[in-house]
């Protein structure tokens, strides 16, 4: 199959070289693209810094429809650096400089979206790592993070601590410790007293010190809550240590809603490695009903035995429709685990529990129970769908609606028993009474003047 790729190529050098230099003269973007390509090493390297610079002196501001291109922008610059730069300390620097830059950076856009922070904590502070890697002399790229850490009002250079285990020894890695620790003595404010402890923190679990990690956390915090219970469990787990471990997850409650899902991820492990079968099997299944998922089933059977799956799956069927009240993501695990006739049946008697707010995990139940020939089924959850948009006035989404009556008006051409339901023409009728007033919605609806008869 011949791809575009391939076509453009079969044109030649020169008719591609033409047709760039022809969109440049319309793109300030293209424009630029065409300069970096046929740019020499050192003048990315001088573009870099100047661009830099320009942004300290233009006071141009880049607004939240403008940051997107913006980002595009210092991707690249950044990009430039990593391809061309071949001497690795001079790389680290080069770098450096743009993290000292943040300041300008942030202050000429509006990053509300978050996108150039996270530019600064991936793409800058991967090729940061990728520098520093390769320089061997390791002590002046540890005084070169402390000295990008003094000021860090921005919060972003945080991102370049935590790849520090990729690019320093574990003997630098301590004196780097002892020099944030001096720091978070010396700090006026609690803020900034914080984020040095949060930095140790941070490189205590690069090196697995799971003792250092406990007292900073108790030292930053003073009373210990559940999430540092949390946290400081799971660096002993990562540092080989499952019974100190335990131990501190044993301090989370059971009953901690926000933490459970992560405290019981971390219990099997531990569990696995101490070889207790019987907690790793009663955890698993907690897991396991408090959100039954795909994934969470076929993790069940990681533990207890794929053999069992049919049977897992049939008592959970069973559970799904003892229930006297609907929630999406057993319905969604019906689907999932292609329980039709069950989905149809928990659907049909949960039909006034369906809230179709939830549009994103409904309309895929609505389309399987269309697809698989269970019109009644997926009539209510439509029904619930349209309702919810008329309900809501979202005028934005009447296409929406729309869409959702005309299957409607499709689907009940092939139910013959409605049951307790009310039938298409009744439910239409209720429609208008209830949402008459809503023109525009009925206007787009009247396309074809025949529907709405």
């Amino acid at each position: 199959m011949t791809t575009t790729r391939d076509q453009l190529i079969k044109l030649g050098p020169s008719v591609l070289a033409d047709t760039l230099l022809e969109i440049a003269d319309y793109s300030d973007e293209a424009a630029e693209l065409v300069s970096r390509l046929v740019a020499t090493a050192d003048e990315k390297v001088t573009r870099f810094k100047d661009r830099l610079a320009e942004l300290q002196r233009s006071g141009n501001f880049y607004d939240w429809r403008e940051t997107a291109g913006f980002g595009r922008e210092l991707e690249r610059l950044l990009h430039d650096v990593a391809e061309s730069v071949k001497d690795c300390r001079t790389g680290v620097e080069l770098l450096s400089l743009f993290f000292e830059s943040d300041g300008v950076i942030f202050e000429s856009c509006d990053d509300s979206s978050g996108e150039i922070g996270g530019i600064f904590q991936d793409t800058a502070a991967r090729i940061f790592s990728e520098f520093a890697a390769g320089c061997s002399d390791k002590r002046w790229i540890r005084d070169r993070l402390v000295s990008l850490l003094m000021e860090n009002g921005y919060g972003v250079r945080d991102s370049l601590v935590n790849d520090a285990g990729n690019y320093l020894p574990v003997e630098e890695i301590r004196t780097l410790i002892d020099q944030f620790s001096d720091q978070a003595e010396k700090a006026t404010s609690t803020y900034q007293r914080w984020n040095w402890y949060h930095n140790i923190e941070q490189l205590a679990e690069e090196i697995n010190d799971a003792q250092l990690f406990e007292a900073v956390r108790i030292k930053s915090l003073g009373k210990l809550n559940a999430k540092a219970c949390l946290d400081i469990g799971r660096v002993y787990l990562q540092s080989g240590d499952p019974k100190t471990a335990l131990t501190w997850l044993e301090r989370v409650g059971a009953d901690n809603f926000l933490l459970e899902s992560e405290r019981d991820r971390l219990l099997r492990s531990i569990y696995s490695r101490l070889g207790n079968g019987d907690k790793l099997e009663e955890t698993a299944w907690k897991q396991f009903r408090r959100y039954r998922s795909l994934d969470d089933l076929e993790e069940l059977l990681e533990v207890i035995g794929r053999d069992r799956r049919e049977t897992v799956i049939s008592q959970q069927v069973r559970e799904i429709l003892g229930e006297t009240k609907f929630y999406s993501r057993d319905a969604e695990f019906l689907l999932e685990t292609r329980q039709i006739d069950a989905l149809e049946k928990y659907l049909l008697s949960h039909v006034d529990q369906i809230d179709g707010d939830m549009y994103v995990s409904l309309l895929p139940l609505a389309e399987a129970m269309e697809e698989s020939g269970r019109y009644l089924a997926a009539t209510m959850v439509y029904r619930s769908l349209l309702d919810s948009i008329l309900r809501r006035r979202y005028s934005k989404s009447y296409h929406h609606g729309v869409d959702y009556l005309e299957r409607l008006d499709s689907l009940s051409l092939k139910i013959n028993d409605w049951q307790r339901f009310a039938s298409h023409e009744q439910y239409k009728q209720e429609l208008h009474r209830a949402h008459g007033r809503k023109y525009s919605f009925w206007n787009k609806y009247r396309d074809n003047p025949e529907k709405a008869q």
